[in-house]
């Protein structure tokens, strides 16, 4: 239930972006999400591929720095009041939430947010009891 997800530390200047996402086209490897969140200095490229060990490895060899954090995807309605919804359920045992970004399926009714919460089993345990079941990493592949 829970996702590997790769996080590359990019200087912040022109072109660098690139790098990553050349590499990974390249191999074949098709980015399923991606966010990017940046500061004056750097960014942090965070993406979700079907075969994160293959992506990781293509990565460093083009130069890029790697980390593997876990993340848990969840699928909700794509509608108003959808997210909230789901952060009503995770708020009530105070969850913390440490980022989360979002895309769709482009079936118009459902979306997948990727969280990192601070504590992944907890939330899943949570979700669980509430009649949310997090996305497997099959069936969001075979879907992206």
């Amino acid at each position: 239930m829970k996702l590997n997800q790769l996080s590359l530390f990019l200087e912040n200047k022109p072109a660098h972006l690139k790098t990553p996402c050349k590499a990974l086209g390249d191999a074949g490897i098709n980015i399923l999400t991606l966010s990017l969140a940046d500061t004056q200095q750097f960014g942090i490229l965070r993406i979700l591929v079907a075969n994160w060990k293959k992506a990781k490895e293509v990565l460093e060899r083009a130069g890029c720095v790697v980390n593997v954090t876990e993340v848990v995807a969840i699928e909700i309605d794509d509608r108003p009041g959808g997210l909230a919804k789901l952060l009503d359920t995770i708020d009530e045992v105070g969850i913390n939430i440490e980022y989360m970004y979002a895309f769709t399926f482009g079936r118009g009714d459902r979306a997948v947010m990727v969280f990192r919460f601070e504590d992944h089993d907890a939330a899943i345990k949570v979700l669980q009891e509430n009649g949310i079941s997090p996305v497997e990493g099959v069936e969001l592949y075979e879907r992206g």
